[in-house]
């Protein structure tokens, strides 16, 4: 089959390309929205170390709904405007969360996390999904994982 884990100890512009093409290796032929998202929520798991939960929340009838993840069991809906899943819905940006405890309205859905990162995909310009990724560590997240996880994304828009 695949093994799609990162070269080596590389840079992290370098390991989300090398993310990026696997998500393209497996989703270019796929027109199965959920099972592309389940094969990226379990590439950006081996990819991104110091993760407890990494995966997608659907836009379904005006919330968003757990999509295909990896990590301990979520909260199932999320209203727009609530938490950082669904302020990033809401305003269609990126919300990158260094102490989420200190975010106005963050939904615990698992005690251990204290960081998370939460793309919009866009369909033309509309809200399909985000990407979640939570982890242990305060800060965990910077500027090369936002950019990297907002052009898987872009990558992903209309294979979802």
């Amino acid at each position: 089959m695949f093994d799609f884990r990162p070269v080596g100890d590389c840079p992290k512009p370098d390991a989300y390309r090398q993310l990026h093409d696997a998500a393209e290796a497996l989703t270019s032929d796929e027109p199965d929205g959920v099972a592309n998202m389940a094969n990226i929520a379990a590439l950006l798991w081996d990819f991104l170390p110091d993760t407890n939960w990494t995966g997608f929340y659907r836009m379904v009838g005006g919330e968003l709904v757990l999509g295909p993840f990896i990590g301990r069991p979520a909260c199932i809906r999320i209203p727009l405007g609530k938490g950082v899943c669904g302020t990033a819905a809401a305003e269609g940006e990126t919300q990158l969360v260094e102490d989420v405890h200190a975010f106005p309205g963050h939904i615990a859905c698992d005690s251990v996390t204290n960081s998370e990162l939460v793309v919009p995909v866009l369909r033309d310009g509309d809200v399909v999904a985000v990407i979640d990724l939570d982890s242990p560590l305060k800060a965990r997240f910077d500027e090369d994982d936002r950019q990297g996880i907002e052009r898987l994304a872009e990558i992903i828009s209309n294979r979802i």
